[in-house]
């Protein structure tokens, strides 16, 4: 991988970062927004320390662990990435209720338009903000966007200690099973 420099990551603050996406997905995943490694590299969840891509590969969404750097692999698989909102920054937390709520509004746009069968938000934190469903938890929601379910997955940060590997790779295993059916996904 890559390393950055303090300075170069920083000079990817507030960058883009295009989504993997196509018309009628089984999963599209949505992040909360780009981290700054992300941005840097134009990988989603390419931070070292998120387990969203080994996650992905232990619940049996994807035949092997892939690396973010293959992230157009997942549209064979039926899978893609977007982020509730888009521009990248350090943490989570710089991002405004206001730009939580435009993102939401904006990704109900994108699910409308993309129609997959299952939108999966990976924060519960960022799903209530993007939202405003302050009881929303980990798993389905009753909420249907554009003909798409819901699911609400744990945040695969390395800052979520809440969730081992282990355990989010479970709840992911749910939605694989609810999106895919029993077996392991591969050509």
């Amino acid at each position: 991988m890559t390393r950055f420099t303090p300075a170069e990551l920083e000079a990817a603050r507030d960058r883009l970062v295009p989504d993997v996406t196509a018309d009628g997905l089984r999963v599209l995943f949505c992040g909360i927004n780009p981290g700054l490694m992300t941005a840097a590299t134009g990988h989603h969840f390419a931070r070292p320390g998120n387990r969203f891509w080994p996650v992905l590969h232990l619940s049996g969404f994807t035949p092997r662990q892939l690396r973010p750097a293959e992230q157009d692999e997942l549209l064979a698989h039926g899978l893609g990435i977007t982020n509730v909102v888009a521009r990248a920054t350090a943490r989570a937390d710089e991002l405004s209720p206001a730009e939580y709520r435009e993102g939401g509004r904006l990704l109900a746009a994108k699910v409308a338009r993309l129609r997959p069968g299952w939108l999966a938000v990976v924060g519960v934190t960022a799903y209530r903000a993007a939202f405003g469903d302050r009881r929303a938890v980990i798993g389905p929601q009753e909420t249907v966007i554009g003909g798409s379910r819901v699911w609400v997955l744990p945040n695969p940060s390395g800052l979520n200690a809440h969730w081992t590997a282990a355990t989010m790779a479970e709840e992911f295993g749910r939605l694989r099973t609810a999106a895919l059916g029993d077996g392991p996904q591969g050509p």
